[in-house]
């Protein structure tokens, strides 16, 4: 067997008139993320880390925010054709390991709703989705609301 990591990073403004969408799940919260698709900060950075584990460049590459074919897509939609991609190549999905930092909303109460819609876009067991969340005590562009960001490890591996 053969196994490869991947690391992946993304961050998006807060603002005003857009859904907070993170782990493919919609938060009731009164900003969201700004970006050309739902923004899903956690899902970016889970397909930039499959693509980079693979050797496949980055979402940008694959789908670019220029292009009227993503604009306002959900962002489950990317994972699940960045699973597909991988598996081009003849990986599957190990494991991720990941974590969101936002001073708000809370979202420890979210983590196994999210936990549960990524297993189940990307065909994997839940356990195989580890979800992590933080603050950075109130210091940076996160610390001052002004966005989340995510980062992301995987493990992907090929027979």
């Amino acid at each position: 067997m053969k196994i490869r990591t991947g690391f992946g990073y993304d961050v998006h403004r807060l603002v005003e008139g857009r859904d907070l969408w993170l782990g493919g799940i919609k938060l009731d919260y009164e900003l969201g993320l700004l970006g050309h698709s739902d923004a899903d900060v956690l899902i970016h950075a889970i397909c930039d880390a499959l693509l980079g584990a693979a050797n496949m460049r980055d979402i940008g590459y694959h789908f670019p925010d220029t292009s009227d074919a993503t604009l306002d897509i959900d962002s489950k939609i990317l994972l699940r054709k960045t699973i597909e991609l991988i598996a081009t190549k003849g990986y599957r999905l190990g494991n991720i390991d990941a974590t969101v930092c936002a001073e708000r909303p809370k979202l420890n109460p979210h983590i196994p709703e999210m936990q549960r819609c990524l297993a189940e876009v990307m065909n994997t067991d839940i356990d195989n989705v580890s979800i992590k969340a933080t603050t950075t005590e109130r210091l940076g562009f996160t610390g001052r609301m002004e966005g989340i960001s995510a980062y992301a490890t995987v493990l992907i591996e090929k027979d």
